[in-house]
C-alpha cells in the first residue's frame, strides 16, 4: 500500500491525545466503541444531553427581566416588533444608536414566532451559549478526539460566566457566542488532515461569523480576533497563518453580510456615524464618559469567579501548552491562551468595564482545561491532582453554605432584608446540590472512573450555578415592577401618556408594553432627545405644566421626586409603587 501523504509543511500535526484512563480501556476496543460517544454510554449521553437542554431552555421563563440589559434589550426589541422598522433603533421612542442590531433583530424573529414574553427576550443569548459550547467541543474533537471534545464542552459548561451569561438578555453573550464560531472555525481550518476546499469554508464560516459579532456589539467584533492573530503569529512566528487566511474572499463575505447596515442606517440617520463610530467605540474605550472607569484589574475576580472549576487545572494547561511548543507551525493550544490573554488584556486596559466584557475568553479557556483534564489519566500524578481539585471545591462548597445566611444582614441597593433572607436559602441549597454532587464525582474517581468523576464535577457546578441563578427571582421579581403591572395596566390605556420623570425605568416599560416619555434627566436617552427634542420635556415645570392642563396621563418617578412633587402641590393619584417608584396619575382612577 502506498504510503499516506504527509501533513502541510506549514500546519503541525495535532498534538496527540494522552494515553487512555483507566475506565476508557475496555471503551476504546471497537466492539466497545461501537454503543459509547467519548467514551460515554450512547444513551447515557444522549439521555444527559437532552436533560442539559432542558434545564438550558426550559429555565429561561422562571425569572423576571433584570435592570438594567435585560429589561433595555428585551423593550427596544419589542418597539421594533411592534413598528417593523429594522433600520434605525429605537428605545422608548426615541433613537438609540449605542449597540447594532443583530441581537434585537434575533430577538424580534422570536417575539413573531412565540410571542413577547421573559423567555422569548432571552432566547437568543441561550441558543448563542449553546452554540458557543457546540463550537467548542467540535474544534477540540477534530484536534485531540472525541473525549477531549466531551471534556472542553463540560468545562465550558460548567463555567459560572458562560451559564450566566446564556441566561441574561445582554449582547455579551450574544457577541460571544458569535466569536467561540471564530474560534473553532479558525482552528477547525488549520487542522493538518484538512483539505484545501473544507480550509477555505471554514476560514468563510469564520469571516461570517466575525460579521455577525460585528452586527452584534461593534468593532470588537473584528478587532478582538485580528488582535488575536497578531499575538499569536509574534509569539509562534508563523507568518504563513496569513496567508491561510483567505482575506480576500473572506473580506468580500465579511462585508457582504456586516455592510449593509451600516451603509442604510446611516442614510437614514446622517448623525449615526458619528456617535457609533467616534463616542461608542473610540471615546468609550479611551475615557471614563460613561462612567464606567475600575482598576486595571477589575476583571481578575471577574475571571477567578467565572472559571472557578477548574482554575486547579492552570498547571495542566500549561503542562499541555508546553509539549506542544515543539511544533514548528500551527499550535491550537498556544492560539486559545493568545486569544485569551489578547482579549483579557484588551478589556483590562480599558476605562470601560463590565463584568460580560470578557466571556470571549470562555471558550478559548475551554479548551486549554480540555487539554489538562485530558493529561490527568497521563502524568502519574494525576490522580491525586484531581482528588486535590475535588477536596478544594468540596471545602468551597462548605464555607459557601455556612455564609448563606450572610446576605441578609446588609440590604443594600434598593433591596430589603426579607428578600435577601430569602435568596440565602437558595444559595445555601445551591452550595448543598454542589457539595453532594462534588461527593458524588469524588466517589466515582475512588472507582477509577476519571471521565464520569469528570463529568459529575462539571454538572455540579452548572447546576448549583443555575439553581442559584433561579433563585435570584427573590430578589428580581421585586427590582422588576412586574408585581405593579395589574394596577397600572387597569389604569393606563394605549394613548394615555406615560412619562418617566427624572427616572429611566428599564424593565417596567416591557411590562406595560408602553414607552415612557422622559422628564428633565434624559439618562442614557440624551442622543435620542438631542436629535428629537419634541419627544420629551427637558425640565419639570414644563411637566408640571402639562401635567396640570393636559388631558389624562401617568407618571413613573422615585419616592424623593414624588415627595419633591407633593410640596409643590402638584395633583397626584397614587396608582401603585414599591420600594423604588412610584406611579400616579393626574385624574382619579376608577374604583377597582
Amino acid at each position: 500500500m502506498p504510503a499516506p501523504p504527509a501533513s502541510p509543511a506549514h500546519i503541525a500535526a495535532p498534538v496527540a491525545p494522552p494515553a487512555a484512563a483507566p475506565d476508557a480501556a475496555a471503551a476504546d476496543s471497537p466492539a466497545a466503541a461501537a454503543g459509547r460517544i467519548a467514551g460515554v454510554p450512547a444513551a447515557w449521553f444522549w439521555a444527559g444531553l437532552l436533560l442539559l437542554a432542558g434545564v438550558w431552555f426550559f429555565t429561561l421563563d422562571v425569572r423576571h427581566l433584570l435592570r438594567s440589559d435585560e429589561g433595555r434589550y428585551a423593550e427596544i426589541a419589542r418597539e421594533m416588533f411592534v413598528s417593523g422598522d429594522w433600520v434605525t433603533i429605537r428605545y422608548q421612542g426615541l433613537k438609540y444608536f449605542e449597540k447594532p442590531p443583530f441581537h434585537l433583530w434575533m430577538t424580534v424573529l422570536a417575539y413573531h414566532a412565540f410571542g413577547v414574553g421573559d423567555w422569548q427576550a432571552r432566547l437568543w443569548v441561550a441558543l448563542s451559549g449553546a452554540l458557543g459550547v457546540a463550537a467548542v467541543a467540535l474544534a477540540a474533537r477534530r484536534w485531540w478526539g472525541p473525549r477531549t471534545a466531551l471534556l472542553a464542552a463540560l468545562a465550558l459548561l460548567a463555567a459560572p460566566a458562560w451559564n450566566l451569561g446564556a441566561h441574561f438578555n445582554s449582547l455579551d453573550m450574544s457577541v460571544s457566542g458569535a466569536l467561540a464560531v471564530v474560534l473553532a472555525a479558525l482552528l477547525l481550518a488549520q487542522h493538518p488532515a484538512t483539505g484545501a476546499r473544507a480550509r477555505r469554508g471554514w476560514m468563510l464560516a469564520a469571516w461570517a461569523a466575525m460579521a455577525v459579532a460585528v452586527l452584534t456589539k461593534g468593532l470588537i467584533g473584528i478587532v478582538l480576533p485580528g488582535l488575536a492573530l497578531v499575538v499569536y503569529t509574534l509569539i509562534a512566528r508563523d507568518w504563513a497563518l496569513w496567508r491561510r487566511l483567505h482575506l480576500v474572499g473572506g473580506t468580500a463575505l465579511f462585508l457582504l453580510i456586516s455592510a449593509p447596515w451600516f451603509v442604510l442606517v446611516s442614510l437614514r440617520n446622517p448623525e449615526f456615524p458619528q456617535f457609533f463610530f467616534i463616542h461608542e467605540h473610540w471615546d468609550r474605550y479611551t475615557s471614563t464618559i460613561h462612567h464606567r472607569n475600575q482598576p486595571l484589574w477589575y476583571f481578575v475576580p471577574q475571571l477567578i469567579g467565572g472559571f472557578l472549576p477548574w482554575l486547579g487545572l492552570a498547571p495542566r494547561g500549561a503542562a499541555a501548552l508546553r509539549h506542544e511548543w515543539a511544533g514548528r507551525a500551527f499550535r491550537p493550544l498556544l492560539f486559545s491562551a493568545a486569544w485569551a490573554g489578547a482579549i483579557f488584556v484588551f478589556f483590562s486596559l480599558s476605562d470601560s468595564k463590565l463584568p460580560g466584557y470578557i466571556l470571549p475568553v470562555y471558550p478559548a479557556l475551554a479548551l486549554l482545561a480540555a487539554a489538562g483534564l485530558a493529561r490527568l489519566a497521563a502524568a502519574p500524578a494525576g490522580a491525586a491532582a484531581w482528588r486535590r481539585q475535588i477536596a478544594a471545591m468540596l471545602a468551597l462548597a462548605v464555607l459557601g453554605f455556612a455564609a448563606s445566611w450572610l446576605p441578609g444582614r446588609w440590604p443594600a441597593g434598593g433591596t430589603d432584608g426579607a428578600q435577601l433572607r430569602a435568596y440565602g436559602l437558595w444559595l445555601a441549597a445551591a452550595c448543598a446540590l454542589l457539595a453532594a454532587g462534588l461527593a458524588g464525582a469524588w466517589r466515582l474517581h475512588r472507582r477509577g472512573a476519571l471521565v464520569p468523576s469528570i463529568g459529575a464535577y462539571a454538572l455540579a457546578f452548572f447546576g448549583a450555578t443555575t439553581l442559584g441563578l433561579l433563585g435570584h427571582e427573590t430578589i428580581g421579581r421585586p427590582a422588576s415592577g412586574a408585581d405593579l403591572v395589574p394596577a397600572i395596566r387597569a389604569v393606563l390605556t394605549p394613548q394615555m401618556p406615560l412619562y418617566g420623570v427624572r427616572l429611566l425605568d428599564h424593565t417596567l416599560p416591557f411590562y406595560l408594553r408602553h414607552t415612557l416619555i422622559m422628564v428633565e434627566k434624559p439618562d442614557e436617552l440624551a442622543f435620542g432627545t438631542r436629535r428629537e427634542p419634541a419627544k420629551w420635556l427637558p425640565t419639570l415645570a414644563a411637566f408640571e405644566q402639562i401635567w396640570r392642563q393636559g388631558p389624562h396621563a401617568m407618571a413613573l418617578m422615585s419616592h424623593p421626586t414624588y415627595a419633591r412633587l407633593q410640596r409643590d402641590q402638584l395633583p397626584m393619584a397614587v396608582v401603585a409603587q414599591d420600594e423604588r417608584r412610584v406611579v400616579v396619575a393626574n385624574f382619579d382612577p376608577p374604583a377597582r
